[in-house]
């Protein structure tokens, strides 16, 4: 998708909330838009329970893999979405320009039941923000 505007969604870690939202984003997004996430932090594999949510839906996330947040994937998108940070001295906000901050709750260590509630919210914020894009 040469050419396109990217939004970029970005956690700590890269493995949970970030991923939901740019596969949310991947299937919502009006024409012209293309999703990418990273992590100021990120760890060696996407969170199994955000997988086996995301698969309950439809959606496979099981090939995503956590990237690095680097200062190219930052300046090639157009909007950065700080999905909330739980550690403050590795937050992503400080470093991104254009910025929205949603303060989702983190999945990582919930029960499945919760990550299911955290995808949702995700899916609702993802819905909406396409709208303003539209």
């Amino acid at each position: 998708m040469t050419g396109s505007k990217k939004i970029l969604f970005v956690c700590v870690e890269n493995a949970g909330r970030s991923q939901m939202a740019e596969a949310f984003f991947r299937k919502y997004a009006p024409k012209g838009y293309e999703p990418a996430s990273a992590g100021t932090k990120p760890i060696r594999e996407v969170n199994p329970v955000a997988i086996e949510v995301m698969k309950e839906i439809g959606i496979d996330i099981g090939r995503q893999k956590p990237k690095v947040l680097t200062s190219d994937i930052i300046s090639d998108s157009i909007l950065s979405v700080n999905m909330g940070c739980m550690d403050k001295t590795e937050c992503p906000a400080v470093f991104m320009k254009n910025s929205l901050d949603w303060n989702i709750e983190d999945p990582k260590g919930k029960s499945i039941d919760m990550v299911r509630v955290i995808r949702d919210n995700i899916e609702l914020k993802v819905r909406q923000l396409c709208k303003t894009l539209e």
